[in-house]
């Protein structure tokens, strides 16, 4: 989600917000809490959202722009990330770089809230507790599992739920300039909804979802570079050897999971033709196609007046109604298919467009949250 998922901060053994502090020995243990949200967890991990979606989100705006080109690299269309940023500074000057920010912002607060309830009640739910008279059938006893089977679960409830706006914020970068910009999230809402119906604002799900198992890549391979650092030394790992577990372990794991974005992207910035239209018309919004005017043969509009005085004749061209623009039939209908048609149209270099621009903006976010966990 997103890009949006939020990081392993809560993804830790130990480091869990939820998890009250260890007992004093031989008293009692704490009786766990039930599912419910953390406040303090959700405004710190809101607050941080807040400051890297600002930060972050020209850097987000080229790599979502460079993920929808359709062209190979090195051909003549084909921009860069400098030539994607000169792009964007000539048609919409800085304020070009900060397009979908509002949508961004209003993604992380929700996400953060589905996120850390999902995941302290899945815990709690499926986790051995002390207090356990009897273990559970369906408990989970190993502690890591545990942490990514939590952290995968929020993370993929929170997709579903806050997908709607991730679609938003991907039209909001992506949005042809001979289109006039949307004014707000709610108008862009608005005109999706109305052009392309309801599903719209669900495509990409599939992918995003693909986007969970990022974690079980990261977080192991993050906790086994430690351990292979503390068996070279009785020392506490320093901090720039938690630093680089943390950046290695980021981006191998972006660099393994990335297509699945790619992919993502294709799919939320196509645009659709609704089965019944703005639920119920053929994409103009009110229910039906009008044509604006007949046409003759030559592309000339006929007016009502000259069409009822001059008789057709069979060598007369016959009236063409034109409709309303509508969106397109779409060129990605599946996870498979795009990524065959991505491959075989732009090469496996296609599945990794923006990947550097991602890991500049994605590997310092999560180096600061994994150093800060130890």
């Amino acid at each position: 989600m997103a890009s949006a998922t939020p990081s392993l901060l809560s993804a830790l053994p130990g480091r869990t917000t939820s998890m009250p502090k260890s007992p004093v020995p031989g008293s009692e243990p704490p009786i766990p809490r039930r599912w419910y949200i953390l406040p303090d967890s959700i405004l710190a991990g809101g607050g941080a959202g807040f400051v890297s979606s600002i930060l972050m989100c020209p850097l987000d705006v080229i790599k979502t722009k460079l993920q929808a080109q359709t062209v190979r690299h090195g051909h003549i269309d084909y921009l860069g990330a400098i030539g994607t940023v000169k792009q964007i500074l000539e048609r919409d000057g800085v304020r070009g770089l900060y397009r979908g920010l509002s949508p961004t912002m209003l993604g992380y607060l929700p996400t953060w809230a589905i996120y850390f309830t999902v995941y302290d009640g899945f815990k709690r739910t499926f986790g051995v507790t002390p207090r356990m008279h009897e273990k559970k059938g369906y408990a989970i006893s190993n502690l890591w599992f545990l942490h990514i089977a939590a952290a995968m679960t929020a993370g993929a409830t929170g997709t579903i739920i806050t997908n709607p706006l991730w679609v938003i914020k991907t039209r909001f970068m992506t949005q042809p300039h001979t289109e006039p910009p949307y004014r707000s999230t709610l108008q862009a809402a608005y005109l999706i909804y109305r052009a392309e119906g309801f599903r719209a604002f669900y495509s990409g799900l599939g992918p995003s979802l693909l986007g969970v198992f990022h974690v079980a890549v990261q977080f192991p391979l993050y906790e086994r570079l430690k351990a292979w650092q503390i068996e070279k030394t009785s020392e506490p790992l320093s901090a720039y050897q938690l630093l680089m577990c943390s950046a290695v372990s980021k981006a191998v794991a972006s660099f393994a999971t990335y297509p699945h974005e790619v992919i993502r992207t294709r799919m939320q910035v196509q645009r659709r033709t609704p089965r019944n239209g703005n639920g119920n018309g053929n994409g103009n919004g009110n229910g039906s196609a009008k044509p604006p005017a007949n046409v003759n043969g030559n592309g000339a509009a006929s007016s009502p007046a000259a069409s009822s005085t001059v008789p057709r004749t069979p060598n007369t061209a016959p009236r063409i109604q034109v409709p309303l623009p509508s969106p397109s039939e779409p060129q990605y209908t599946s996870i498979a298919q795009t990524f065959l048609k991505i491959l075989a149209d732009e090469g496996w270099r296609g599945l990794y467009k923006g990947l550097w621009v991602n890991l500049m903006r994605t590997v310092p976010n999560s180096i600061v949250t994994l150093v800060r966990c130890v």
